[in-house]
C-alpha cells in the first residue's frame, strides 16, 4: 500500500518559516505528482502546491506565490514545501497528497488525489 508521511509542521511567528517534509514509500515509480494541501476547520481543503514527480513542474496557490517554495528529492522519495513569510491565515492542518496519473496543475487544480497524508499542524501566531 502507498504511504505518505508528513513531518515538520509547528508552531511559528508571522513573517517566520517552517519546513514541511512528505515522504513517499512509492516516490518515482508510481507517482506522477505530489501536492500540499491545507485545510481549517469549517473550511474544505484547498490546494497549496503541487510538483510534478521527476520533471519539476510546479504549480502554486496565488496566495502563497512568492513565499512558499516546493520542491522533490527523488532519491530520498520526499518532497518538501518551505514555508517563508508566513502569515497568520497560513494557519491549518497541511496534507501531502498524490496521483498516479495527474499532472502537478491538475492535481491541483482538478482533481482529487489518490493518496493522503496524515496531515501536519502548522500555526501561524504572534
Amino acid at each position: 500500500q502507498l504511504q505518505l508521511v508528513e513531518s515538520g509542521g509547528g508552531s511559528a511567528q508571522p513573517g517566520g518559516s517552517l519546513n514541511l517534509s512528505c515522504s513517499a514509500s512509492a516516490f518515482t515509480s508510481d507517482y506522477s505528482a505530489i501536492g500540499w494541501f491545507r485545510q481549517t476547520p469549517g473550511k474544505e481543503y484547498e490546494y497549496v502546491s503541487c510538483i510534478s514527480v521527476g520533471g519539476g513542474s510546479t504549480y502554486y496557490v496565488e496566495s502563497v506565490k512568492g513565499r512558499f517554495t516546493i520542491s522533490s528529492d527523488n532519491a530520498k522519495g520526499t518532497v518538501s514545501l518551505q514555508m517563508d513569510s508566513l502569515k497568520p491565515e497560513d494557519t491549518a492542518v497541511y496534507r501531502c497528497a498524490a496521483s498516479t496519473w495527474a499532472t502537478a496543475e491538475y492535481l491541483c487544480t482538478s482533481t482529487v488525489p489518490q493518496d493522503w497524508g496524515p496531515g501536519t499542524q502548522v500555526i501561524v501566531s504572534s
